[in-house]
């Protein structure tokens, strides 16, 4: 079935209903039921990755509807909550006009990002509920970087690169435009909630910040005044309430035993539902702090600082003609500098694409691919030492075209420091 959302983009999504593969008898009275809307996380998988929790949720008697998240308006660079909201909102009337549901008890169900749009969206009381699965409170980029962190000590990542992602590349994302929403903040949203809520985490979320998120949340709803909220955690699941077979550091498919009882009967009475699940979060690190972009975080300034290396480096082997007088110094410089910042770049990327979580082989606290990165980058920098000590001693040396690699191994050593190569 397709249904229309924000600025007239057609979405497409499944409903499945309790018992719809049986025929009502004519002229039975069609019984109404609860509907819920599922809100798919960050990134755009399709209705198929939520349709496990559909089925379990239509087994408990509950009419579900998930569907396709756009893609205009949403991708790596562009997206915006509340057009997402207005989406969901669509979803929700579309499920309201159903036959088979009671157009009072239509909520939403929201999955990691998808918890950003859900307190928008209950700025409509067409909106009968909201349950939320590894919600944040933090800001998006605050919730990054902490799992950028998470992962990597995980991997057994104990020096500087750490500190690079959390900070550095998370800065650099945001100032290049890379990063939409960084800044959303959800908790003005949060306590402007009126209806009851169901706020839920893995006992093993290693994603979304659990225990500062659901002390910020339970406090911005209380600050609202909404009393009809259960903060509930999960034991022994992951992120997505999902089981785990790696303590909360994988994505499995497969759901718990009983995934849905509680939902289903907090749905049914919400006034009833137990204040706790009695299961304590994992201790965790504290969130970082994330600076605001500087002015050399920019895409502009990036981009022109690689082309000043790059061109500095190049320009030496590019300008050589024979009979020209050389030094073996020269081309090492020549050939670590573009070797370093290509592989750091594209190491920074495929980390920044995974999402840190699976940064290869680590070694002496440092993956494999870093430290070879950093070999090359105290390379680099001692081959810029030593030219520069030739050049000094030798005054006869044709000084332009020493001096442009010079000058690029020297402009090298802070954007190295800057990146964490030389710590």
């Amino acid at each position: 079935m397709s249904f229309t959302g924000a600025g007239g983009v057609v979405l497409h999504g499944t409903v499945l209903a309790p018992d719809d593969t049986v025929p009502a008898p004519e002229g039975a009275v069609t019984t109404r039921r609860p509907g819920i809307v599922l809100l798919e996380g960050a990134g755009n998988r399709g209705r198929g990755y939520l349709m496990p929790e559909a089925r379990a949720y239509a087994r408990h008697g509950i009419v579900a509807l998930v569907y396709d998240k756009r893609t205009v308006g949403y991708s790596l660079t562009q997206r915006d909550y509340s057009v997402l909201a207005d989406d969901a909102l669509a979803a929700v009337q579309l499920l309201r006009e159903r036959a088979d549901v009671d157009p009072a008890r239509v909520g939403l169900w929201a999955l990691s990002e998808g918890a950003f749009v859900s307190p928008i969206a209950a700025r409509s009381s067409d909106v009968a509920f909201l349950i939320t699965v590894g919600a944040v409170a933090t800001t998006p980029a605050v919730q990054t970087a902490w799992a950028y962190g998470t992962y990597l000590r995980h991997a057994g990542v104990t020096g500087g690169l750490i500190g690079t992602m959390q900070h550095t590349a998370t800065t650099a994302t945001i100032g290049a435009r890379l990063f939409p929403e960084a800044g959303f903040d959800p908790i003005p949203h949060w306590m402007a909630v009126r209806q009851p809520v169901l706020a839920q985490w893995g006992q093993l979320d290693r994603d979304s910040i659990p225990g500062q998120s659901s002390r910020m949340i339970r406090a911005a709803l209380e600050r609202g005044g909404n009393a009809h909220h259960v903060i509930r955690i999960v034991p022994s699941v992951n992120h997505n309430l999902h089981v785990t077979q790696a303590d909360g550091y994988d994505r499995l498919p497969t759901l718990p035993a009983g995934y849905g009882d509680a939902e289903a009967a907090w749905i049914a009475d919400p006034a009833h539902a137990p204040a706790s699940s009695g299961v304590d979060l994992d201790a965790e690190p504290d969130a970082p702090v994330i600076a605001t972009p500087a002015w050399y975080d920019a895409a502009w300034a990036q981009l022109a600082t690689l082309l000043v290396l790059f061109g500095a480096f190049l320009a030496y082997p590019l300008s050589r003609r024979r009979g020209r007088q050389g030094l073996p110094v020269a081309r090492w410089l020549a050939g670590l500098g573009p070797l370093t910042l290509a592989g750091t770049l594209v190491y920074l990327l495929f980390l920044l694409i995974t999402a840190a979580k699976v940064p290869g082989p680590v070694l002496w606290g440092r993956p494999v691919a870093w430290l070879v990165l950093q070999l090359l980058a105290i390379a680099t920098v001692g081959t810029t030492g030593t030219l520069g000590w030739v050049l000094w001693r030798r005054r006869d040396l044709p000084r332009t075209r020493f001096a442009v690699l010079l000058t690029g191994g020297v402009l090298f050593v802070p954007w190295a420091v800057h990146w964490g190569l030389l710590g």
